[in-house]
């Protein structure tokens, strides 16, 4: 790869991420029709297999660069891409729907379901840090012990978020007044598009070559990302906690917004949460391929990225607690702090980082 030039590494980046867009969006829609006929939204696996399905290409860059012994950008990507999936809230926020009188994201999301869901990926990346410290010797059978904490409180937090969204012993279980009608971590039926008149084996077909096509376009963006990044001077932390991260989080973008147009305002925010909490998992996927400790080689630059998205996830916790009704830029208070703290934080990468 180091030996193609700039443009055509940068031609080949683009066509990745254009692939990883459009395959995420035939994933959404197949596992929207797959979620109909097979209830696996509001199932305990389901959830599990929405997560994995949602971060395909987080996995194969995870995958690949552990196998290649780029642990510095598989780290990078996993903690800027929490971070920088944070920020995708403000994107869908601003876009998701437009006019006077339209109310902020967390407004009309409010829910304690989703609280729970923010505190959970706060509770994961607390476990990052910790990890960061222990020695890296502590290895048993290809796993460490902040690895497999990590995973048992995702997993923890799936069957909290479970049973929250059946019921809390709160007021309307929860749901603030004027919120969307819907609860997070289940997919409510969307609109008839052309998927639904497919047959069952059809839909299955598609959400698996989708699935192939994020996986290979992951990979692509790893290898073609680390020469990129090689040819303009950049760090593979810096890389991976920026482009690498944004270019990975394509099919979140598309599919928020879908969900938001659709008024399904809490599941784009679940979705989210859910996939900030699942990405730290991968980190198990990284040690079991490597048979290294990967956390206990996390730089600065890797704890102060993990710091930022936790810092970012509970700007939203206030806003989906306060719910403010103002907007500013088109955008809610939540968001613009989100924004300026992200916009600081990664000036701030760059020194820490140089």
């Amino acid at each position: 790869m180091s030996s193609l030039p700039l443009w055509l590494l940068l031609l080949m980046f683009a066509g990745a991420a254009g692939v990883v867009w459009i395959a995420g969006i035939q994933l959404s829609k197949t596992t929207d029709v797959l979620d109909a006929r097979w209830h696996i939204g509001s199932a305990f696996g389901g959830l599990i297999v929405l997560a994995v399905a949602t971060n395909l290409p987080e996995i194969a860059i995870t995958v690949s660069a552990a196998a290649s012994g780029n642990l510095e950008v598989a780290v990078g990507n996993i903690l800027g891409g929490i971070a920088l999936q944070t920020v995708v809230l403000v994107i869908l926020d601003v876009f998701g729907k437009r006019g006077r009188g339209v109310k902020p994201l967390t407004y009309r999301a409010a829910s304690l379901v989703l609280v729970l869901e923010a505190l959970a990926v706060v509770a994961v990346l607390t476990v990052v840090v910790a990890g960061s410290q222990l020695p890296g010797e502590l290895v048993v059978a290809r796993l460490t012990p902040d690895v497999a904490m990590i995973a048992a409180l995702w997993i923890a937090g799936l069957v909290l978020v479970q049973r929250a969204g059946k019921h809390l012993p709160w007021h309307d279980d929860g749901v603030s007044p004027g919120a969307s009608d819907h609860r997070p971590g289940h997919r409510r039926a969307k609109p008839q598009h052309p998927h639904h008149s497919m047959a069952t084996a059809k839909v299955v077909t598609i959400f698996s070559l989708s699935a192939l096509a994020t996986l290979g376009a992951g990979v692509v963006l790893e290898r073609v990302g680390d020469a990129v990044a090689d040819e303009i001077g950049l760090s593979g932390v810096l890389f991976g906690a920026t482009v690498l991260a944004l270019a990975t989080a394509l099919p979140e973008i598309s599919t928020g917004l879908q969900a938001i147009r659709q008024g399904d305002d809490n599941l784009a925010m679940s979705d989210i949460f859910g996939g900030n909490a699942f990405l730290p998992v991968l980190f198990l996927v990284a040690t079991l391929i490597s048979g290294e400790a990967v956390l206990p080689r996390a730089g600065g630059t890797d704890i102060y990225l993990t710091a930022l998205g936790a810092l970012l996830t509970l700007v939203y916790v206030v806003g989906l607690l306060f719910r403010p009704q103002r907007r500013i830029a088109g955008m809610g208070v939540d968001s613009l702090i989100v924004l300026v703290l992200y916009g600081a934080g990664i000036a701030g990468l760059f020194a820490v980082a140089g």
